[in-house]
């Protein structure tokens, strides 16, 4: 499953912008205050709005006003639509989620949701979720291609109106593209690395089964990992000495005050040391290699600035990952970066910019801009092409 498209209205900076044809691999750049984080935020957005519901999600954000884009009349409402492809009955099929969200005696409300696809080859997409201020109808024999339109059964269902229906249907196998996209918000996971948080000694009871936004439980997952995975953690050792030569081991250590430690062994030295006394970049590289080759990969996985503490040189070699990554897990990877270094490995169709003009973002491609193109044909590499500010409206000087 892999997402395809999303396209927002009146979401915050974003007053009518869009991405489409979304690669494995999609880097956003940007000045600082251009939108990047808000992008990203989105699938976060509706992660609250499908664990909680609409109010929690809204409230978190400010309210529904701060989350409406600026001078914009309320009862346009916040629109987000989202396409993925999926395996449905053998065949991959284009999925769209729309949702439309607007308030009503100073209460959010769902004005509308759908979930459509196309059933056959030819013709118009069937919604097979359908809701409008909590009332609405979900196909239950989703998967019978066999029988025609008319023959599916509607299951007329009633929600709280600042509730959305994919929340408690998506639960389901039998309600299928829901169920899909439920487990893919679900499973979003964004990482926003602090060093500060990763190092040092953890209680050795913790969330072990996915590396946390800021890895402060580095140890524990490390831990899991190497008892419960040792194929995996000895892949991410063998990826550790390729990309920071001189590390020849890492292994937990649990103290017996009841703590864990990593542990790094430098070839050259005897005695392995404990993860406070390693670089910031050997830290975070681990860091990466654990997320990146999580056995349970996540389906859409988000990384802020990872050029961060990182050598220069590394950073060709972690796009060289999140590109496997992406491959491996048939997942997408979304980077936000400020770092030519970076830029420097990308090819054209995976580098998008955001600019902001008139209080208001815009989501722009590379490979839709001839002048850039032409650049990328002679031999220049992306990141130097943003340096010399060839990124309309992008410049990082």
């Amino acid at each position: 499953m892999r997402v395809e498209s999303l396209q927002l209205k009146n979401y915050k900076s974003f007053r009518d912008a869009g991405i489409a044809d979304i690669p494995g691999l999609c880097v956003m750049v940007g000045a600082n205050g251009s939108g990047k984080s808000t992008l990203f935020g989105v699938f976060g957005f509706l992660k609250d709005c499908l664990l909680h519901n609409v109010r929690h999600a809204l409230q978190q954000r400010g309210g529904f006003r701060e989350v409406l884009s600026r001078n914009v009349d309320p009862d346009e409402g916040i629109q987000i639509e989202i396409k993925f492809r999926m395996e449905i009955a053998g065949v991959e099929r284009l999925v769209t989620y729309a949702l439309h969200l607007g308030e009503e005696k100073a209460r959010p409300v769902v004005l509308h949701e759908v979930l459509r696809y196309k059933r056959g080859r030819y013709g118009s997409p069937y919604r097979f979720l359908d809701f409008r201020r909590g009332k609405g109808y979900a196909i239950n024999n989703e998967a019978d291609f066999n029988k025609p339109d008319e023959d599916l059964e509607r299951e007329e269902q009633t929600v709280a109106r600042d509730t959305l229906a994919i929340s408690g249907l998506g639960q389901f196998d039998r309600f299928k593209a829901a169920n899909a996209f439920r487990r893919l918000i679900e499973n979003w996971h964004v990482s926003d690395f602090q060093l500060s948080a990763a190092r040092g000694g953890k209680d050795a009871i913790g969330i072990y089964d996915h590396l946390s936004a800021t890895g402060d439980n580095l140890q524990l997952v490390a831990r899991n990992i190497h008892e419960n995975h040792p194929k995996v953690f000895k892949r991410i050792l063998e990826r550790m000495r390729e990309r920071v030569p001189g590390v020849s081991e890492v292994t937990p250590k649990l103290l017996e005050d009841g703590r864990l430690l990593l542990q790094f062994r430098d070839g050259a030295f005897a005695d392995p040391f404990v993860d406070r006394y390693v670089s910031d970049g050997t830290i975070k590289m681990f860091a990466y290699l654990v997320l990146l080759y999580d056995p349970d990969p996540h389906p859409l996985l988000c990384v802020e600035e990872p050029e961060n503490q990182l050598y220069p040189k590394l950073l060709c070699e972690l796009v060289e990952e999140f590109r496997d990554y992406a491959r491996r897990g048939a997942s997408q990877v979304l980077v936000s970066t400020h770092s030519p270094d970076l830029l420097n490995a990308l090819g054209l169709g995976e580098v998008f910019w955001l600019a902001k003009k008139n209080g208001y973002t815009r989501i722009h491609r590379a490979r839709d801009d001839a002048q850039l193109a032409a650049y990328m044909r002679e031999g220049d590499l992306m990141g130097n092409l943003w340096k010399q500010g060839f990124f309309p409206e992008a410049d990082p000087q």
